[in-house]
């Protein structure tokens, strides 16, 4: 009996600290993740639909506005998952690569800007945890895991422009590299 009865201890204790966690988190992280967002959708709304748009298709004239900038500037005002819709605006053969940088960006830019992906939040926060027992700035961390994410992010892209290529080659499929905003 007294195993049952640990185990449920144990059970009931491990939502007892998640509840503990999430209060801590509703004084801290969550109205500064709240604010960000209010501010990012009033940004956009600000700049409007049409100016997002041909500031995709400006972007997908080259691989460093394609991979770098625009991925930098989706996430940090659209936040995950809505980043990854500015993709509609690029061309057709761009699109797998474009993909490939949103998505990874949206993970290496927590720790500076946590509106980013609120869902995945908890991940850096362990992270952070375990610097910050080392006694080590967790802004420095999350400062180098931006910079290398943006690095790394822009690679990776255009890399993927390269076996988009391949692959069109090796299935005889055309992918159009201009965008029609209009249509």
């Amino acid at each position: 009996m007294k195993i049952i009865t640990d185990l449920a201890s144990g059970f009931m204790g491990l939502f007892q600290s998640g509840g503990k966690t999430f209060v801590g988190w509703m004084s801290s992280i969550i109205p500064v993740v709240l604010l960000l967002l209010v501010l990012m959708n009033a940004i956009i709304a600000f700049i409007g639909d049409k100016r997002m748009a041909k500031l995709a298709k400006a972007s997908s004239k080259n691989p460093v506005t394609r991979y770098l900038i625009l991925p930098f500037v989706s996430a940090f005002m659209l936040g995950n998952p809505m980043a990854h819709s500015m993709g509609r605006f690029l061309p057709e053969y761009y699109k797998p690569s474009w993909y490939a940088a949103i998505a990874q960006f949206c993970h290496t830019s927590n720790g500076v800007f946590p509106h980013i992906n609120p869902s995945e939040y908890f991940i850096w926060l362990g992270i952070a945890q375990g610097v910050q027992k080392l006694g080590l700035n967790t802004m420095d961390l999350a400062v180098r895991y931006l910079l290398v994410g943006l690095v790394m992010n822009f690679i990776g892209g255009w890399i993927t422009d390269f076996t988009t290529a391949y692959v069109c080659k090796q299935q005889g499929i055309t992918l159009s590299k201009t965008v029609d905003l209009d249509g």
